[in-house]
């Protein structure tokens, strides 16, 4: 039998290119598997975070909507009204979200016009001090609106404010204390990671005393301040969903370790390699990181590396918690349940829960309209203004 040699490209950044009938392969049974796994009573979490996690993520935007927010135990049938005047009434942090949403501008697509990207800008700052008002023990740190503008993108204000807020009350808690120890103590894990893998490595940066403040931007933004390409902060998002809540600094870990070579080259000092390390560069081989991340994590869990990552005894909030969180997300219902027992309730309140849930609708639909304009131009604004006719009906469906 002839043997047939398969022939792989090598991207720019690293990543292997596979022949483009196996990808289409591929994307088709990982549709199929998300299908099967959402409407799964209860539903197939495990599947859910193996999609997110492996290759490509999760694909498109339409699919996350239906997948993160089950990632994150959110259900999209009971989502909290949209904030009202009083969120902005006599918020001590107010100022401060206004001044770093407002300087925020290129965390929103090239070419947005600038009423629309003001609209969203509003509503990101309502989204913050709503969940500060709700959740007093929560304080803000600048940062943290680079993490809620990527939700207000992808899913819009209502169903953003019910994600970050499970996941500021998980994920991100430590991040949210009244001083830094706690993110301190985080950053913390990134040496002796480091130490697990490249004793060398390690060595070399302990002897610069570099530390580890050229990471605190890419841990508690996850990546979104630092990367321009929102497509590679949509990729990590799908990936940090679905993980650990400690694998934004595993990331760190292995972008250092990727970059081996160029740290010792540089002077043995601390200013040299802290400029190195805090420009990330924008075509690294994401999918090979995000493979060798997760089995880092699994080869060097937190619970071997705490006592090397506590300077002193401390308890992490986000990693305490993080075994009820993922108890609870087992237990959730596929969508088609959820929206039953929405039209069981009383016929006022379905009526109030759908006028919001339209009223969100249109807004993603805009979103959608003005994506492809951009993108694409004027011929393609006639089609998408046409398809507004019938979208809405079909986006209802996320809802």
């Amino acid at each position: 039998m002839k043997r047939v040699n398969k022939h792989y490209n090598v991207t720019g950044n690293g990543n292997i290119k596979k022949p483009q009938g196996e990808q289409e392969s591929r994307k088709k049974q990982k549709l199929v598997e998300i299908h099967q796994a959402l409407n799964s009573d209860p539903v197939d979490i495990e599947t859910l975070r193996r999609a997110a996690v492996s290759e490509g993520g999760l694909l498109t935007d339409e699919i996350r909507r239906k997948v993160w927010p089950k990632l994150l135990s959110v259900n999209v049938y009971d989502l909290p009204a949209k904030p009202g005047k009083d969120a902005r009434q006599d918020h001590k942090d107010f100022n401060q979200v206004v001044l770093d949403v407002r300087r925020s501008m290129r965390r929103f697509p090239k070419g947005m016009r600038d009423d629309q990207r003001g609209v969203l800008q509003e509503q990101l700052i309502d989204i913050i001090l709503f969940i500060l008002k709700r959740n007093p023990q929560l304080h803000y740190y600048q940062g943290y609106h680079d993490i809620v503008v990527t939700f207000l993108l992808v899913v819009g204000e209502r169903m953003a404010i019910a994600m970050v807020e499970t996941l500021s009350t998980h994920h991100l808690r430590d991040f949210m204390d009244p001083t830094m120890d706690s993110t301190k103590h985080i950053l913390n894990y990134l040496m002796p990671i480091l130490e697990q893998v490249d004793p060398e490595l390690h060595d070399f940066m302990q002897r610069a005393e570099v530390g580890t403040i050229f990471a605190l931007s890419w841990l508690i933004t996850w990546y979104g301040h630092v990367l321009s390409d929102f497509r590679h902060v949509l990729r990590l998002y799908d990936f940090f969903l679905a993980s650990h809540p400690l694998m934004a600094i595993y990331f760190a870990a292995v972008i250092v370790l990727h970059r081996e070579k160029e740290v010792k080259r540089c002077d043995c000092d601390m200013p040299s390699i802290h400029q190195l390390l805090s420009q990330i560069p924008q075509n690294l081989p994401y999918e090979e990181l995000i493979s060798r991340a997760e089995e880092l994590l699994k080869h060097y869990p937190p619970t071997l590396l705490e006592k090397r990552a506590a300077i002193q005894p401390r308890k992490s909030l986000t990693i305490s918690s993080f075994q009820d969180f993922q108890r609870a997300r087992l237990q959730q219902r596929p969508d088609a349940v959820l929206r039953r027992q929405l039209q069981e309730r009383p016929p006022a309140e379905l009526a109030a829960v759908e006028d919001a849930a339209a009223a969100e609708t249109s807004h993603l639909v805009k979103m959608a309209v003005w994506g492809i304009s951009a993108t694409l131009g004027a011929a393609a604004l006639a089609v998408a203004q046409t398809a507004l006719e019938w979208a809405p009906e079909f986006l209802l469906q996320l809802f």
